[in-house]
Parts: structure tokens; C-alpha cells; sequence
């Protein structure tokens, strides 16, 4: 409620433009009554072109419906009675309304509380200089606004000026036929007796005299008038071009290069609303002084004066021709990217929207948009104007789309909601290029007039480069191509040119982007994890961050050349780790839980310090994907030697059957989290209620034998107390070394226990019938 009350407290154009936003589509009474309603909704979780969000939306709708009509039972008296009538009317209306599109109602509200907040950030800003952020934002919406006044009262100033040299052209007109009367009178004098005729002849020459004195003044006065107008034109056009290119060579392409940066994990680039309400006023003003230019040009037509008017004319056309030409094809904008690693024979969708639409007319008669996939050659022939015969490397199905004009909004946009790539066609790689490093793009394009057909525009947008997979497995070599292509490339860039090399802080701020944004954590990456990263990439030993502030990374480095010793790429591991925190790992991640990014020699020389059943959670070094647990405890076989233990790591597989937590749990000797928290504290609350012991069982089962007596040298369980244990336990699960469960460098293999242990969960889930209808026969 807090906005609407700063709202109602806007004056002037502020004010005006807070009521226009209301009307028949949502009543202002609506928005006063159920101001704090409306406000605490979660408007923005809904998006409006996901149609699984329109059950959201319903939700949403009927609430507001059942707010108004309580709203409208708890008015009283006499002018309760007229309000309860007036709120029951509006819920009925809102009802029809939205009911067939309730996502529709969202974009309205959506649009609303936007455009309020706006309004009101500004007027806090022009009242409160100081008060903006620090960034300069305000500042820079300041400036503008205070352009688009100054280019107000330019063209007002001009549209004065142009009805004064009319109204002087008029009557310059009017005298004109005056004197060409004079002249016919003076002809027809002939007929006339000679004494009236030299009586009347010389009036009329003196008449004519003075007439023709006042034409050549007052030609020469037009000639100055239409002059200076020009002149002023020129001023008007240079200020115009300036802001559009503020607005569109510095604003929009920040928003594009955020909405880039967006595809890595960066924060959202934000609505569109505020660019598209410059660009609306750009093209009114622009459209208001290329009519002026015309009037005038039809001006001078009509009374032809020689001079340089003419030619200063033609030049002025030409100018706001090209100036509103430059505005309408650059605010044709993809609104929602297309996914940049593109599945083929998978649904995937688009929104294009055309920033002018509304206030050209556009929808009046609405544009159809075709979307084609080209090449990177392909592309880069487009941008030089190069006649590409409408060449495309591929098939999308539902590929045309026809503009909708959305009043609440004022919004013109295309909405492509199935598309799908049904084949693509490859271009020969060069040397080591994979197809997970072949770069295409979707084109939209449309064709529209404006002013009644006096324009017609062919508008083209490409989409950020999207990278063409056919198979899963192809997943992550293609995001590291478009993580590298989002994060290093340069405005105005040759398609899709990307540095080979980057400096590594460069590339770290992408990956901790990335990550933030995979595992959904404000915890990002610290400066020791980047130390791990860099050692890893660079198989450097150094612990010092300064050594790597000036060392480049190339791309072969960073996804094409394996790590030493592995068969797996840098990338490859870091996407590896970043799919199994997002899938499994997250909570633990933010609690803290998970240091991850160590190595086997770091981990052994944090854990011989700390006391036995310590223990600490590292990404394995050797497996994609892979976490495993570390700890500390005695050496079995050399009494009073400690040694570190590392269990083979687990993956998304194995937490798909039981959790970290469980798991966790399930070990009776692992007892502190590095480096002193008792391990319940930490993993408690994620642990899983048991309804059976699905370890003690799967145990029995592994270890049981025919022969009763017991087989100490193959038991995991020894009865005998464990120095490595807590003493209130029976029982101690470390085998002897010559136990095959351990290698010979302490790493605990599982692969075989998890097979039947997986086979035993399988077998458990079944229903009781099903489990043993075997032995039953």
C-alpha cells in the first residue's frame, strides 16, 4: 500500500500519466480499495509466456474477484450502498474480462505497478537530487527527461513559428490576387471613354504600386520566415539524433548486454517498459517534425520563392526520414532469447517486440514475423548487406508469428510459443572445432508501413548465438561455448567473433556468475576456491591469488585440451560440480556445509589436526561430478598412527537413491564437520525418517554365510571397540587393510556394496505382493 499512497501524492505530467493508466480495463477504484491486496501479490513470479503459469494467474484473478465482492459487503450507510453496487459491478467486469486470459490481468497489473513505481522513483529523484543511487541511474533518467522537455518546447516553438509563416503565406496569398485583380482592371481599362479611363488608371496603377512594393517585402519576409524555420529543423533533428543515440546506442544496447550476461547467471536485464516509454517519445517527436518539414514543403510548393529553402528542405526530409528509419529498426528487439543451446526436434520459444509499435499505428494493421536459424557466415553476409538469396541452415517448424497489440500494456510483441528445430544443417569445422563449438543464430524479420504506406520498413533482429545439440550428452560442451561467447564478446562485434584468450579474473567473474546462478546461492565462489580453479587450470602449485591476476586462459585451455592425466576437460569438471550442487547439494552449499573445492593433500592437512571422526566434504579430483568424504581416524594396522581416509566419491546417481545426508548418518564414525560441529547439528534436518534399516539389511545380505561361525578376516563389522569410534558404540565399521573394500591408498570402494545396495532399494519400493510373489511360487 505504501506505493499507492506515494503515488496519489505525484503532481502534474507525474499525475497525469498515473490516471491514464487506468480505465475500463481496471478501474482506478479497484486499485484504491484493494491497494494493499494488489501490492503484496506475487505479481512477478508469474511469467506470462509460460501458458503452465495460467493456473497461477486464475489464482490471482479469483482472489481479486473475492477481495472486491468482500470489499463490497462490508460498505454501509448511503454512501456505502453506492460504493458496494459500484465494487460489485467492477468484480463483475474484471470477471468477464480476464476470465478467458487471466494472464492477461497479470500483464496489466504487472504494467501498473511498474509504471507507478517509476513515476514515483522519479519524482523522489527530482526532488531529492542527492538521494539517488550510486551508481548515477537517476542521474542519467534526469538527463534524459530533461532532454525530451527541451526538445518539447523546440517543437512547439516550431509548430508556432510554421502556423505564422502559414497565416503570413495566406494573406501574402490573398494580396497576391489582389493585385492580379488590379491588373485585370487595369486591362480592361481599353474599353473605357479616355477621360474616366485616365481618372481611373491612375488609382489604380498608384493602388498597384503600393501592392507590388508590399508583395516583394513580403516575399523576402517569407523567404526569412521559411529560413529560420529550417534552421530551427536542423537544431531539432541534431538534438533528436543525439538523444536516440543515448537512448539507443548507449541504453538499449545495455540492456541487450545484460540480458547477454543474463544467459550466464548475471541479474536480470530488466523490464523494458522505461526504453520503450523514450522510445515512444522519440517517435512522436521525430513524426511531429517530419510532418512540420512536410507542411512546410507543401507551403512551398504552393508559393514558390527562389532561394535556398528548397534544397535545405530536401536535406531536412532526408534527415528525419533517416532519423525515424534508425529508431524503428533498432527497437525491433527480441524480448525473450531463444535458448542458446537448441535441442533439435524440442519445443522451444521466442518473443520479439517492436518498442514503436503502439505509437506508429503499427497494430492498426498487424505485422507477421518469420524466425529462421542461419550460420555464422551467414549472418556476418547479412550485417554487410550482402544478398544471402534466403539461404537457412536449417527448418524450424511454426516459424511465423503475427504481431499482437496488447492496450493495457501498449505493448506490439510476437509471441513464438512451439517452435521447433526440426533439422540443421553443419558447415565444415575447421581444425579442432567441434560441432559444440558451431555457432548459429535465429533471425526475425518483418515487413510493416507507417503514416498511411509513406514508410514501409523491412526490419531484421538476430538472436544471441545459439549452439545446435542433438543429444543430451551434448549439453555441456555447448554451454561451455555459449558461457565463453555471453561472458568476452564485444558491442558491434563481427558475428560471433570472441577473443581466443582472456585474462583469468575475467574468466573467473564468469564462472562464479555461473555458479551463483545454477546453484541459486548467494554463496559464490571465494577467493580460496578461484585459488583451487586456477590450480587446476593452470596444474599450477602456487597458493598466492596475485600469481594468477595477469595469466590468460585460452579456450582451448578452458573446454577443448583434457586436463593432465584425465580424459575430461576443465569445464567439463567445474560443469560436472555445478550439476550435481543445483540437483542434490544445494542447501548444503548455503548452510556451509560443503568447502568442495580442495585437493587430497589440502584436506589431509586440515584434517590431521583436528580430532578423529573429523571429517569434510571436497569435489573428487578423478570423477565428473563427484563428491567425496574425507576424514580422520586411527590406522587399524599401526597402533598411535592417525591417518586420513577418502571414500570413493559419490554422484548424482547415488544421492538419486539416498541423500548426503542419509548418508552421512548412515556412518557411525564420522563425527565432526570440519572443523569442530557435531555432524547432527549440520545434516539433522535433512535426513530422511527411516522405515526400515535399508543398510543393516542390505549388509546381512553382503556379508551373511552359510556357515554360522563368524569370519573375521571378511567381516565389515567387527564386535571389537574401535579406537577410531565413539566407545558408546558396540561396534566399529573399519576392516582390517587386507579387507577389499579399501585400496591401498585408504579409498573406499563402493562401486560393488552400491550395486546390491541399489538392487535392495529397488527391491523394497516394490509392493508387498510384488516383492515376494517369487518365492510365494
Amino acid at each position: 500500500m505504501a506505493l499507492w499512497i506515494q503515488a496519489q501524492q505525484l503532481q502534474g505530467d507525474a499525475l497525469h500519466q498515473m490516471q491514464s493508466l487506468y480505465g475500463q480495463h481496471f478501474p482506478i477504484e479497484v486499485r484504491h480499495y484493494l491497494a494493499q491486496w494488489l501490492e503484496a501479490q506475487p505479481w512477478d513470479a508469474i511469467d506470462l509466456e509460460n501458458q503452465q503459469d495460467e493456473f497461477k494467474a486464475k489464482r490471482l484473478l479469483e482472489g481479486l474477484i473475492k477481495e472486491l465482492q468482500r470489499k463490497a459487503e462490508h460498505q454501509m450507510g448511503e454512501d456505502g450502498f453506492l460504493l458496494k453496487i459500484k465494487l460489485g459491478h467492477y468484480a463483475t467486469q474484471l470477471k468477464s474480462s480476464y476470465d478467458p486470459c487471466p494472464l492477461e490481468l497479470v500483464r496489466c497489473v504487472k504494467h501498473i505497478l511498474y509504471t507507478e513505481q517509476r513515476l514515483v522513483q522519479e519524482a523522489s529523484n527530482a526532488s531529492s537530487p542527492g538521494s539517488g543511487p550510486v551508481d548515477g541511474t537517476p542521474q542519467r533518467y534526469q538527463q534524459i527527461n530533461q532532454t525530451f522537455e527541451e526538445l518539447r518546447v523546440m517543437t512547439q516553438d516550431t509548430e508556432n513559428d510554421l502556423r505564422k509563416l502559414q497565416h503570413s503565406q495566406e494573406y501574402f496569398i490573398i494580396q497576391y490576387q489582389e493585385s492580379l485583380r488590379i491588373q485585370a482592371q487595369l486591362s480592361s481599362l481599353a474599353s473605357l471613354p479616355p477621360a474616366e479611363r485616365v481618372q481611373r488608371e491612375a488609382g489604380l496603377q498608384s493602388r498597384k504600386s503600393t501592392l507590388e512594393a508590399w508583395l516583394t517585402r513580403e516575399a523576402n519576409t517569407l523567404q526569412k520566415y521559411r529560413q529560420e524555420l529550417a534552421e530551427k529543423h536542423q537544431r531539432t533533428l541534431a538534438l533528436l539524433r543525439k538523444q536516440q543515440t543515448v537512448i539507443v546506442d548507449d541504453e538499449l544496447i545495455q540492456w541487450k548486454r545484460r540480458q547477454q550476461l543474463a544467459g550466464n547467471g548475471g541479474p536480470s536485464e530488466g523490464g523494458l517498459d522505461i526504453l520503450q516509454a523514450w522510445c515512444e517519445k522519440l517517435a512522436d517527436m521525430i513524426w511531429q517534425n517530419r510532418q512540420q518539414i512536410r507542411r512546410v514543403e507543401h507551403l512551398t510548393q504552393q508559393l514558390p520563392i527562389p532561394g535556398p529553402t528548397e534544397e535545405l528542405l530536401t536535406d531536412l526530409n532526408a534527415t528525419v526520414t533517416d532519423i525515424i528509419s534508425a529508431l524503428v529498426t533498432s527497437t525491433f528487439i527480441i524480448e525473450k532469447q531463444p535458448p542458446q543451446v537448441l535441442k533439435t526436434q524440442t519445443k522451444f520459444s521466442a518473443t520479439v517486440r517492436l518498442l514503436v509499435g503502439g505509437k506508429l499505428n503499427v497494430h492498426m494493421n498487424p505485422p507477421q514475423v518469420k524466425a529462421t536459424i542461419i550460420s555464422e557466415q551467414q549472418a556476418k553476409a547479412l550485417l554487410k548487406n550482402e544478398n544471402t538469396r534466403n539461404d537457412s541452415s536449417g527448418e524450424i517448424l511454426n516459424n511465423n508469428c503475427v504481431m499482437e497489440y496488447h492496450q493495457t500494456t501498449g505493448t506490439l510483441s510476437a509471441h513464438f510459443r512451439t517452435m521447433s528445430l526440426k533439422r540443421i544443417k553443419r558447415s565444415d569445422r575447421r581444425g579442432a572445432e567441434s560441432v559444440t563449438e558451431e555457432k548459429f543464430t535465429v533471425l526475425f524479420e518483418s515487413q510493416f508501413s507507417v503514416g498511411g504506406n509513406e514508410l514501409v520498413f523491412h526490419v531484421k533482429t538476430l538472436s544471441l548465438p545459439v549452439v545446435v545439440i542433438v543429444h543430451g550428452s551434448q549439453d555441456n560442451n555447448a554451454t561451455a561455448t555459449v558461457l565463453w561467447d555471453n561472458a568476452f564478446s564485444e558491442t558491434g562485434r563481427v558475428p560471433f567473433v570472441v577473443p581466443e584468450k582472456v585474462l583469468w579474473p575475467q574468466l573467473c567473474e564468469a564462472l562464479n556468475m555461473k555458479y551463483k546462478s545454477e546453484v541459486q546461492s548467494d554463496r559464490g565462489l571465494s577467493e580460496d576456491n578461484l585459488v583451487f580453479l586456477a590450480q587446476k587450470a593452470f596444474s599450477s602449485s602456487s597458493n598466492n591469488p596475485e600469481d594468477y591476476c595477469n595469466m590468460t586462459i585460452t579456450w582451448s585451455q578452458f573446454n577443448r585440451e583434457s586436463l593432465p592425466g584425465r580424459n575430461f576437460t576443465f569445464w567439463q569438471w567445474f560443469d560436472g560440480v555445478i550439476e550435481l550442487m543445483k540437483k542434490h547439494l544445494k542447501s548444503h552449499w548455503n548452510d556451509g556445509a560443503i568447502l568442495g573445492f580442495l585437493n587430497k593433500q589440502q584436506a589431509q592437512d586440515m584434517l590431521m589436526s583436528k580430532p578423529n571422526g573429523t571429517f569434510l566434504l571436497r569435489f573428487s579430483d578423478s570423477e565428473i561430478g563427484g563428491i567425496t568424504i574425507a576424514w580422520v581416524a586411527e590406522n587399524p594396522n599401526k597402533a598411535g598412527e592417525r591417518m586420513v581416509w577418502n571414500l570413493m566419491p559419490f554422484t548424482t546417481k547415488d544421492f538419486s537413491i539416498r541423500s548426503l545426508a542419509d548418508r552421512i548418518s548412515d556412518l557411525n564414525h564420522l563425527l565432526f564437520l570440519y572443523p569442530n560441529q557435531p555432524k547432527e547439528e549440520v545434516f539433522s534436518r535433512y535426513c530422511t525418517p527411516p522405515n526400515y534399516d535399508l543398510y543393516a539389511f542390505f549388509f546381512f545380505l553382503r556379508f551373511s554365510s552359510p556357515n554360522p561361525e563368524p569370519s573375521p578376516g571378511n567381516s565389515f563389522m567387527e564386535h571389537s571397540a574401535s579406537p577410531t569410534v565413539n566407545q558408546h558404540h558396540n561396534f566399529t565399521i573399519y576392516p582390517s587393510m587386507n579387507d577389499t573394500m579399501l585400496d591401498t591408498e585408504g579409498e573406499f570402494d563402493l562401486d560393488e556394496t552400491m550395486d546390491m545396495a541399489r538392487q535392495v532399494e529397488e527391491f523394497l519400493r516394490q509392493p508387498m505382493e510384488t516383492q515376494w510373489s517369487g518365492q510365494q511360487s
